[in-house]
């Protein structure tokens, strides 16, 4: 341990990654052919990879992090702010057994988008519109019937602190037509892990769950109100 925080921190990023790239080769290796395994199973396996990520980041980075606010589960929307990989990370740890919605792109990768895939994430084909929100909707009704809590990034990309991006209409398609609570969520990750950086500052990550915005509100009052408690908040 003394050793490693004596590197620089190029160093400790390298590796940090070294043994992200390991684990993951480990875990991908073990898990075809348990693909076919009941989805409870696959969920787990998907926790202990993403648990076993963390933990090697605290150690070799030092970076931890700290969780405020009531968590959600069940049949609710979580929308939070997306400022690094590092909350695409941890919130299915602190989450019990969400449905993401992703980018269809990453169902192509081999292995890792057979896993999301098994496990029920909601893919989205950002080119697709109208087809592609009805797709959408399917998979989110399908995952709200098993009681999952629907995750989504409202920008729908990674965005660095300050920035400003508007939301995708996404989030309120889903809480208009699944007449679901929005629960809002504040992180402030891309401090530590910035957006298209190698290296990473050693800290504390804070994630926060916020009030939850009741069903009922018009597009804009409902857009308008997820930004405000969203932006309130990591202020």
């Amino acid at each position: 341990m003394a050793l490693i925080l004596s590197l620089s921190k190029d160093a400790r990023a390298f590796l940090f990654y070294v043994g992200l790239i390991a684990w993951t080769a480990i875990m991908g290796v073990a898990a075809v052919p348990v693909l076919p395994a009941p989805r409870r199973f696959l969920v787990a396996a998907s926790r202990l990879w993403a648990q076993g990520v963390l933990a090697w980041l605290r150690l070799t980075v030092g970076l931890g992090h700290r969780v405020r606010g009531a968590v959600p589960s069940g049949r609710v929307i979580v929308a939070c702010r997306h400022q690094s990989a590092w909350e695409t990370l941890a919130l299915p740890t602190i989450i019990d057994d969400p449905a993401v919605v992703l980018k269809r792109e990453l169902l192509l990768i081999p292995v890792f988008g057979w896993y999301l895939a098994a496990i029920g994430m909601i893919a989205v084909d950002r080119a697709g519109r109208a087809g592609a929100l009805r797709r959408m909707m399917r998979e989110a009704r399908l995952a709200v019937d098993q009681g999952r809590p629907i995750l989504v990034f409202p920008e729908g990309t990674r965005v660095a602190p300050g920035v400003r991006r508007e939301y995708h209409s996404g989030i309120y398609a889903l809480y208009r037509e699944l007449s679901l609570p929005v629960v809002p969520v504040a992180v402030d990750s891309g401090h530590f892990w910035p957006r298209r950086s190698f290296a990473k500052r050693p800290g504390t990550i804070t994630l926060e769950f916020l009030a939850p915005i009741l069903p009922g509100l018009a597009r804009d009052d409902f857009m308008a109100e997820l930004r405000r408690r969203i932006d309130e908040a990591s202020a």
